[in-house]
């Protein structure tokens, strides 16, 4: 549903408006999660990159086909055939054939380089997504680092550039990381039909997840209980029993200088949970891109007047359950009074965190900037 009608892209040509703010800058290659299970996979050659590749297939639940190219390398995945992670792992002690790759969802190969190139052919010709190890210009996709708390799982990638750079990443995310947030992802899968049954609005259900996140952070070394979900739901029920006040309220966000990992950690959580995210010209695209990727963004205006009618259509957007944040430039002080003021008399209850000062005047006195 339109909350607050954005003018067209002519309009704003017209008027010299600048375009929308992008809601993600350019990536380098599209991250995918693809589900494998019970589907076929082709795995060509008998190297350890080739032993892990059918590994990490197996792993997603896909019955995997080994052409290893002889006998010698088919013994080198007896023991993945005998004890897969999930799926099934056929070996066959002899080079691939173009037959392998029918019916296959997808196809790896680690190949000497006179032979990848026919493999990729002939995968793009039966038309199977094909990857060659550490041959990124023949592949159709690349494989990331991963960090597996399944079933949450991140993926880390540098385009094939500097994969020793994201297992780097890997690692340090493998420590911060707690292992017992697979069984809070696995309670999630379980706990989220009960939740769609009560058929609440978008904000409600938002509200219950977000406390579900703070949860699983805190208690994150522990396995869920069922207790855990019941205060969820009672807290869910509580709050909805009650009238809504959150409905009224908006909150005001110092941006800071620009570089997103300045914002204040109250910022990125209210980015976070908006469905709305109004911002003054001039606020870093890094630090938008911080906003949920389905929430809308609408550039502010620049005089008082212009905020008053604003107010007016974000109390219409809050009234209805939205939630609303208001990005201002740098800490948000110089005009932060002016917009309380007129989102203020629109009704709404102003919340205002002020964001991380910005740096030219430093810099001016001679201070160096971390």
């Amino acid at each position: 549903m339109s909350l607050l009608p954005l003018p067209s892209r002519r309009a704003e040509r017209r008027r010299g408006a600048p375009p929308a703010a992008r809601g993600i800058e350019a990536l380098a290659s599209l991250p995918l999660f693809h589900r494998l299970a019970g589907r076929r996979a082709l795995v060509a050659g008998g190297s350890r990159g080739a032993l892990w590749k059918a590994e990490l297939l197996a792993a997603a639940g896909a019955d995997v086909t080994v052409a290893a190219g002889d006998a010698e390398a088919a013994g080198g995945f007896a023991a993945l055939a005998a004890n897969p992670p999930a799926g099934r792992v056929l070996v066959l002690a002899r080079p691939w054939q173009p037959g392998d790759l029918t019916g296959a969802a997808i196809a790896v190969a680690d190949l000497e380089e006179s032979e990848a190139p026919a493999f990729a052919e002939a995968a793009r010709t039966a038309g199977v997504p094909v990857n060659l190890v550490d041959r990124p210009a023949l592949s159709d996709f690349q494989f990331g680092a991963i960090v597996n708390r399944s079933p949450l799982v991140l993926a880390i990638s540098t385009d094939g550039a500097a994969p020793v750079f994201a297992q780097a990443l890997r690692a340090r995310l493998e420590a911060f990381l707690p292992r017992g947030l697979a069984a809070w992802a696995e309670a999630a899968r379980r706990w989220r039909p009960a939740v769609q049954r009560r058929a609440l609005p978008f904000a409600e259900r938002r509200r219950f997840w977000e406390a579900f996140s703070d949860l699983a952070w805190r208690e994150g070394e522990r396995a869920p209980r069922e207790a855990d979900r019941a205060a969820l739901l009672r807290r869910l029920s509580a709050a909805t029993a009650e009238p809504a006040t959150a409905g009224s309220r908006i909150l005001l966000l110092g941006a800071g200088p620009g570089d997103p990992e300045l914002l204040t950690l109250k910022a990125q959580r209210a980015l976070q949970a908006a469905s709305l995210v109004v911002y003054e010209s001039g606020v870093a695209p890094a630090v938008l891109e911080l906003s949920r990727r389905e929430a809308r963004r609408l550039e502010g205006p620049e005089d008082a007047a212009g905020w008053h009618a604003l107010g007016r259509a974000l109390a219409a957007e809050a009234g209805r359950g939205g939630q609303v944040a208001v990005l201002l430039r740098g800490d948000g002080l110089r005009f932060g009074a002016d917009r309380v003021a007129a989102l203020e008399a629109a009704g709404l209850t102003v919340e205002f965190a002020p964001g991380v000062a910005g740096t030219p005047d430093r810099a001016a006195a001679g201070l160096r900037v971390a």
